[in-house]
């Protein structure tokens, strides 16, 4: 593979999972989990309840970005 066919921007991890755990979300984004604790109680992050677990719900995510790049 020469230069010119190589991804601009590196491949995430599979994302295949619906919802993804607070630090799991941190781990696929490089960002502290701090951070993401943060966006998530500030409402920026989609977050879903189950049980005692709260869950970043990446699918709504990938929607709401959609959403906005067409409009």
């Amino acid at each position: 593979m020469n230069d010119s066919t190589k991804p601009v921007l590196p491949l995430l991890p599979n994302l295949s999972h619906p919802v993804v755990s607070r630090e799991r979300f941190a781990e696929l984004t490089g960002l502290p989990i701090g951070v993401i604790v943060g966006f998530a109680n500030r409402g920026y992050l989609p977050t879903i309840s189950i049980g005692k677990y709260s869950l970043i719900n990446v699918e709504l995510l990938r929607k709401r970005c959609l959403d906005l790049e067409f409009k």
